[in-house]
């Protein structure tokens, strides 16, 4: 590309990680083409996250993903067991498990979310860097650093989805407000561990000196935190959370011989490893595991922020991809409403205030069980309290939905909202016509939807001047929990008719979907909330 080329894009999303690819094709499913910047040449084979865990699996089956991401089933299923800062969190006794998860490597997932939105035709562009970009009041310029020169892009709108110290964020100069205790360092590696120390029968590793230590799961000591699991013939991945252990330093390159001494020291005996007789890549990081915070601001005018570079929180409970996928979600189909011209008052502030609570919830909850698995006596005292309320299915499910981020309803528009309504739509058995469906494959289109299932008719009607936003079904369900639904292309519903809540469809049709005159909402309609956007339950 020559230096002096000019672009004009609507969207230009710098970062193609999952949640910038996950973006850019939800842009392309609203009819928006936008534009991914990634500065990796190639895609990184760095070993990250292992799995999805959350409301996002459910989101990734209404795009008909699923199964493609190596799900079981031809629907996802809630899991039966979990971890609450290392203490065991038992499901299967919750009447509704919100808690659904998906075993994949964050590589797998970025190719498989990248060949997706290339099939769609994004433009995703490797080994192009941004290097400054400024804003006025119709849009942003960028300058860029691509491998045949520098060139310039006028973006309409720009998201950056760069990860942890992203450059867009610096760029527009929002702070990334919370703290850091370097004081709490985690060391993790792909290793070998001689294979006559492992029984499998009892998923145990057999010490040197003949206790054994379990694997799978966190393990907490008096001395720090670890887990050991099996990634792979010969493999296994350690990884030990040590507070006020030696100071990390970045001079100095982590090594398999500094993980071992570290789970040495949470131990207080010695398991041997060493490094991994296959081929890579492999898995050996050091990082500070108390590291949580959160923009003050998601929006600066034209620019937003999502994913990592709008929030950092401690690893525990793999809620990550969770949090940034919906940010995704939630901010596509708004990106696309305000270029299509039809995007009511106050439709792109309300991504901040549906999405940054739902970051400080994801924060707080990880704060929360890295505090549950520090040492000290006080500490276990605190534990057997918190295992005790473990046993109540009522405290088990609350957490479920603290993990899942279920927990997090959205305010949708004035009245009294049924009990749907905020939440993310349940995925309902659906008889239309003479076909057998679910809720989720009617949601593959990304197009907001409006189920009528009263057989009376009338709503089709009502909102036939949306039909070009709008998709419209009839059907049955057996013993819906509503007789309507609209739902938003993120899957959450906007509106649900029933006994216990308002019937004023048309306000949340024009809270969300506009005036279909034009991009104006009529008077007297109300916007989305500007702040406060969510209510945890």
């Amino acid at each position: 590309m020559l230096a002096d080329v000019q672009e004009n894009v609507d969207v230009l999303i710098v970062g193609g990680g999952p949640v910038g690819l996950l973006l850019a094709a939800e842009l392309v499913l609203a009819g928006v083409q936008p534009v991914v910047l990634e500065q990796l040449p190639e895609r990184s084979t760095a070993y990250r996250a292992n799995a999805l865990i959350g409301q996002v699996v459910r989101f990734l089956d209404h795009r008909g993903l699923y199964r493609s991401l190596g799900g079981r089933g031809d629907r996802p299923q809630p899991a039966a067991a979990f971890l609450f800062g290392a203490l065991p969190l038992k499901l299967s006794g919750i009447a509704e498990n919100p808690l659904y998860g998906l075993q994949i490597p964050q590589e797998r997932l970025e190719s498989s979310l990248e060949q997706w939105a290339r099939d769609l035709g994004v433009d995703v562009r490797r080994g192009h860097r941004l290097r400054e970009l400024h804003q006025d009041d119709t849009a942003v310029t960028v300058q860029v650093q691509g491998p045949d020169g520098g060139y310039q892009v006028r973006a309409r709108y720009l998201v950056g989805c760069d990860g942890a110290r992203s450059e867009v964020r610096h760029g527009i100069g929002v702070p990334f407000s919370g703290s850091t205790d370097p004081s709490v360092v985690s060391r993790a590696a792909h290793v070998t561990v001689p294979g006559s120390s492992i029984d499998t029968a009892t998923a145990t590793i057999v010490l040197p000196d003949g206790d054994r230590i379990g694997m799978y799961a966190w393990h907490r000591t008096e001395r720090g935190a670890y887990v050991v699991v099996p990634h792979g013939p010969g493999v296994s991945m350690v990884s030990v959370i040590e507070w006020d252990g030696p100071p990390a330093t970045d001079d100095i390159p982590v090594s398999i011989g500094e993980v071992r001494a570290s789970l040495h020291r949470v131990l207080g005996r010695d398991l041997p490893l060493a490094a991994p007789a296959t081929a890579g890549p492999h898995l050996l990081r050091r990082r500070y595991a108390a590291n949580a915070r959160v923009a003050d601001q998601y929006r600066r005018d034209r620019v937003f922020l999502a994913g990592d570079a709008a929030h950092v929180h401690p690893a525990v409970g793999a809620p990550g991809l969770n949090l940034g996928l919906q940010d995704a979600a939630n901010l596509g189909w708004k990106l696309a409403a305000q270029v299509h011209g039809w995007a009511p008052s106050g439709l792109l502030d309300s991504y901040q205030a549906e999405r940054r609570p739902a970051a400080e919830r994801v924060t707080m909850q990880t704060r929360a069980q890295l505090a549950l698995m520090a040492p000290g006596s006080a500490v276990t005292a605190l534990r057997q309290v918190v295992a005790e309320l473990l046993d109540n299915p009522v405290v088990t499910g609350q957490l479920a939905d603290l993990l899942a981020g279920s927990d997090v309803r959205y305010r949708m528009h004035p009245g009294t909202p049924h009990a749907l309504t905020g939440r993310f739509a349940p995925d309902l058995a659906l008889r239309i016509g003479s076909r057998d469906t679910r809720l989720a494959e009617l949601l593959r289109p990304g197009r907001p939807l409006l189920v009528d299932l009263t057989g009376v008719g009338g709503l089709a009607e009502l909102t036939e001047p949306w039909r070009d936003r709008i998709a419209f079904v009839t059907g049955h369900a057996p013993a819906p929990p509503a007789d309507a639904l609209l739902v938003r292309p993120d899957g959450y519903v906007a509106w649900a008719r029933g006994p216990d809540g308002d019937d004023d469809l048309l306000a949340a049709v024009e809270t969300w979907f506009g005036d279909p005159r034009g991009h104006r909402p009529p008077a007297g309609a109300p916007p989305p909330p500007p702040d406060g956007g969510t209510d945890p339950d």
